[in-house]
Order: C-alpha cells, then sequence, then structure tokens
C-alpha cells in the first residue's frame, strides 16, 4: 500500500510542477493555489510513504516519477524538445527507479 501511496505522491509532485510552469504563463491566484496543493499533498503522501519504505529508495523513487513525469508532460503539452538523447536520458532515469524497487 505504501507503495501506491509514493506513486501517488509523484503523481502530485507532476501536477505542481506542471502548475508551476502554467503561472509562468499565466499569474492567476489559483494557479498559486494549485502550486500548494500539488506540493502540500505530495509532501505529505511522501512522508506517510516513508514510515515503510526507506528514503533514499522512496526519495529516489519520488523525484524520478516527478522528473520523467514533468519531461513528458512538457513534451506533449509545452513543445518541449522531444530529442532521442532526452529521451533517453529519461529512460535511464526511469529504469533507475525500477531498479531500486526491485533491489530494496
Amino acid at each position: 500500500m505504501d507503495w501506491i501511496i509514493l506513486i501517488v505522491a509523484g503523481l502530485f509532485e507532476m501536477f505542481g510542477v506542471t502548475m508551476i510552469n502554467r503561472l509562468s504563463v499565466q499569474r492567476i491566484f489559483s494557479t498559486g493555489l494549485l502550486i500548494i496543493l500539488g506540493f502540500g499533498v505530495s509532501l505529505i503522501l511522501l512522508s506517510i510513504a516513508l514510515k515503510t519504505i526507506p528514503m533514499g529508495t522512496g526519495y529516489a523513487i519520488w523525484t524520478g516519477i516527478g522528473v520523467v513525469g514533468g519531461s513528458v508532460i512538457g513534451m506533449l503539452f509545452f513543445c518541449e524538445s522531444k530529442d532521442w538523447k532526452r529521451l533517453l536520458c529519461i529512460f535511464i532515469i526511469l529504469l533507475s527507479a525500477i531498479g531500486l524497487k526491485l533491489i530494496g
């Protein structure tokens, strides 16, 4: 169950990062509230998950979800580069997170 909580925490981190990008384009009060909500929920869920998951593994997977998810959202919705080198690096981050889960 804690792994599911950790994944959901990573998804909320992705949401927070997406809202930061949105804030840079459209400065409205509700976007600021969504940033606080996204990162707040993310950190609360991360702290719950880290009660049973080792801190190093949990934090690495949480940030990995944020990095990979933020990069994919940027490529799909914000016209960021889809260069093969960038995709390779994202794939390596994803494999590393999976490896941590398997050996942790």
